[in-house]
């Protein structure tokens, strides 16, 4: 149980440290836009062509990894449509919505929660994939689609997906992969450190919005999409796992693994979208807090129960 709490303490504590800058504003007034754009721009896209690029698809394709995939869709969808139903509620919002929900914060806590809660980190790749690879990417094609006027249209969806930068770097990781070529040498080195500034500057610059924004502010963020969003989250999706997992056989750790996964707070990538985009930033932050405080206690009593402990 303390490991867990590591890991999730790491997490807070970058936080605390962007809060702190935010405070401070020792970056200046535009530090949160120019970091929420180079991690948009250059730290996520090298991120995306790394995990795709040397992606090992013979051992991630399996039940478990169908589980995963399936949930997140699942929900991410059911929470979009739920969302949409509620006044005042945009398209674009509804998107935001459905990613809370199911959008894991896999890099900065499935990762240490997988060696910690799970003992083995592989058992959190097929979620990274999934969502930098294709996840991700689709929610950034429907977001410019929804912000910029051009419709759903295949055609439209297409050229807005070529004019990401994150869908561009996972198609180049996609093509790097199938024909065997991996970056070496100095340019191994730079994809790697930009890819490795994702995650702690996503979290810097969402604790700079933390500290110069009012949180759970009702005039910004309505109280019931932010609720559907977090049980969707906290609640919904590690369900809808358990019983997609039991549906396909798993059981003892692998059972495990999949709630855990799914269990795991909305990922501060949902922010960058939003604020990228300009759609209910408030939405994204807000349920990026409450669902990591609320998954605490979610994956400790699951990880209880299933007899880890």
């Amino acid at each position: 149980m303390t490991d867990v709490a590591a890991g999730f303490s790491v997490v807070f504590g970058v936080i605390a440290v962007g809060a702190l800058i935010g405070r401070t504003g020792v970056l200046g007034d535009d530090a949160l836009r120019v970091l929420n754009r180079f991690v948009f721009f250059v730290a996520l896209p090298a991120l995306v062509f790394s995990r795709v690029a040397v992606a090992d698809w013979a051992t991630i394709i399996a039940p478990s990894s169908a589980v995963i995939v399936a949930s997140a869709l699942i929900v991410g969808v059911g929470t979009s449509c739920v969302a949409r139903l509620i006044p005042g509620t945009s398209a674009p919002g509804a998107v935001i919505a459905g990613l809370s929900s199911s959008y894991c914060n896999a890099a900065n806590l499935g990762l240490p929660l997988a060696v910690h809660v799970l003992g083995d980190a592989g058992a959190v790749v097929p979620l990274l994939l999934f969502q930098t690879g294709f996840y991700g990417p689709l929610a950034l094609t429907l977001l410019e689609s929804l912000t910029g006027g051009r419709g759903l249209s295949p055609r439209g969806l297409a050229r807005t997906a070529l004019a990401n930068p994150v869908v561009v770097a996972a198609l180049a990781g996609g093509v790097s992969n199938a024909v065997g070529w991996r970056p070496a040498g100095p340019l191994e080195g730079v994809v790697s450190l930009l890819a490795g500034a994702a995650v702690p500057v996503a979290l810097v610059a969402f604790g700079i919005s933390l500290a110069t924004v009012r949180m759970l502010d009702s005039t910004a963020v309505s109280r019931r999409t932010l609720g559907v969003a977090v049980v969707g989250k906290n609640v919904v999706h590690p369900v809808v796992a358990c019983l997609l997992g039991v549906a396909v056989g798993l059981d003892g750790t692998m059972l495990l693994t999949v709630i855990v996964l799914a269990a795991l707070p909305t990922a501060q990538n949902v922010f960058v979208y939003a604020d990228r985009y300009g759609v209910t930033t408030a939405l994204a932050r807000d349920a990026a807090v409450v669902s990591t405080v609320v998954s605490v206690p979610v994956i400790l009593t699951v990880s209880a129960l299933l007899g880890q402990w």
